[in-house]
């Protein structure tokens, strides 16, 4: 999430120096053609104020209005137009040769540079019989207008040349005024953005780090919860969407995978009891087929060979009845019947089935209600206990079993402690499996049953174990009132 925040605070950088550059771009590039705009419109104007003035000498004069006569008409009113506009203004013959020039150091002579053909040639064919040539010398960018000189008649006299520097020294400055104005509002914005970027980051972060620990806590093993959230952004309730529906799918995967399992399980469990079967036939088999070869009517001991005959193969249909029991018992879970009853009472009236003088019974409260089926409670209990009984070598000098009742929130906890030889470490992960067993005797069932007991009730069943010290049972069911 830091990552997505810091993408979020880079995009706003970039955005708001992207921002500023584009205007920054912008504003030079308007600065720049209001100040051509500016220049060019000023010698426009000044040339109709210095045209106009020149027709008024013009008309005003006793000269005879001819191109030689230029020189001597404007000798003196040269200089005076010049002040006044405030503007170098030359008169030129029609051939281009200076006549006259408002420069007091400048001499009119036969080497004075005259006007380039391209520039009559160009003046003469213009519309507006006008040219602006512009040329930057040192990198100053200068005017020069050519227009023609015409008496009341529209005769051309002469050709008249302004020479214009373009001074953007104000544009300048006030260009440089505006982008220091424009750099404090964007460090400003930038201070700004730093705290929407914050905002903003978290607010977006908040709702994907709600999908990511769902993400992380979402198993196939487990009741997986769907997101309730609505998001700002629509990408983030699209995401939503497709993980809720990925928890829909997980679970129907779940429950196949579940009774895949189960089915596995049923078919481990068929081999399991076949195995078990065909242990005590093997045998009978044999004691059947010595009985048939050996067998004399006549023999003394007759009665007492078919007193041991009888009892090894009632002692093996024993192994069989008891195998067919407990897989009865484990397949066949009978449905619960559940009533109110004080937890305490039945677990001690369960405990006196058992007469080990080391078993211990102890509760922190004489009484906790619950809703339980009483036949499955003292399953439960039996059974861990016995498996308790059996964890206790019979050479051992101290035994202890120590069986605890008491309330913890809303569930009623029953611990079985025992110091036997405990669980090895290899065995741990096995300890609940249908047909694993540590004892040399008997199908491994009983474990598997009060599990399956437990967690229709939806609670839980744990232990602790050290090898060689002893075990310890954690029972943990809700407490029902209803």
């Amino acid at each position: 999430m830091l990552s997505l925040r810091i993408r979020i605070f880079l995009s706003m950088i970039v955005l708001i120096i992207m921002a500023s550059i584009l205007l920054a771009s912008i504003s030079i590039i308007q600065f720049k053609n209001e100040a051509k705009e500016y220049h060019q419109e000023r010698l426009e104007r000044k040339e109709d104020a210095i045209k106009e003035h020149i027709n008024y000498v013009l008309s005003t004069t006793t000269y005879p209005l001819t191109t030689e006569n230029l020189g001597l008409i404007f000798k003196d009113k040269i200089h005076e137009l010049a002040q006044i506009h405030s503007i170098e203004i030359n008169i030129y013959s029609l051939n281009g040769k200076l006549l006259k020039s408002s420069k007091e150091s400048f001499s009119v002579d036969k080497v004075s540079p005259p006007i380039p053909k391209y520039i009559l040639k160009l003046v003469r064919s213009s519309i507006e019989k006008r040219y602006v040539d512009i040329k930057t010398i040192n990198g100053v960018k200068n005017r020069s207008s050519y227009s023609q000189i015409k008496d009341d008649k529209f005769k051309t006299l002469g050709i008249l040349n302004l020479p214009y520097v373009e001074d953007d020294g104000f544009y300048e400055n006030e260009l440089n005024s505006f982008l220091i104005r424009l750099g404090q509002v964007y460090s400003f914005m930038l201070i700004v953005a730093f705290a929407i970027a914050y905002f903003l980051s978290t607010y977006i972060t908040k709702s994907l780090k709600t999908i990511s620990d769902k993400l992380s806590e979402t198993s196939l093993n487990q009741k997986n919860e769907k997101i309730v959230l609505e998001a700002s952004s629509k990408e983030i309730n699209l995401l939503i969407k497709a993980y809720n529906g990925m928890v829909d799918k997980l679970e129907k995967s779940a429950i196949k995978l579940a009774q895949s399992e189960r089915e596995e399980a049923w078919r481990e469990m068929a081999k399991q009891v076949a195995h078990e079967i065909k242990n005590p036939l093997t045998p009978m088999r044999l004691t059947v087929q010595s009985f048939q070869r050996k067998f004399d009517p006549n023999d003394v001991e007759v009665r007492q060979k078919m007193k041991d005959y009888s009892e090894t193969l009632i002692q093996q249909i024993d192994t069989m009845s008891a195998v067919a029991s407990a897989f009865s018992n484990f397949a066949s879970m009978p449905a619960q019947q559940n009533e109110t009853l004080n937890v305490v009472n039945v677990v001690d009236l369960a405990m006196d089935i058992f007469n080990e003088e080391y078993i211990v019974f102890k509760s922190d409260s004489p009484e906790i209600i619950s809703k339980i089926d009483r036949t499955q409670l003292i399953r439960i209990i039996t059974n861990l206990v016995k498996n308790a009984i059996q964890a206790i070598p019979e050479n051992q000098e101290t035994k202890s079993i120590i069986v605890t009742v008491k309330k913890e929130q809303n569930n009623v906890l029953i611990t079985v402690a025992d110091n036997g030889i405990g669980i090895q470490t290899k065995d741990i992960s096995r300890i609940f499996e249908p047909k694993f067993t540590t004892k040399s005797s008997g199908m491994g069932l009983g474990l598997g049953i009060i599990k399956n007991i437990i967690e229709n009730y939806k609670g839980t069943i744990t232990f602790e174990s050290k090898f060689g010290k002893g075990t310890t049972f954690t029972v943990s069911l809700p407490i029902i009132n209803t």
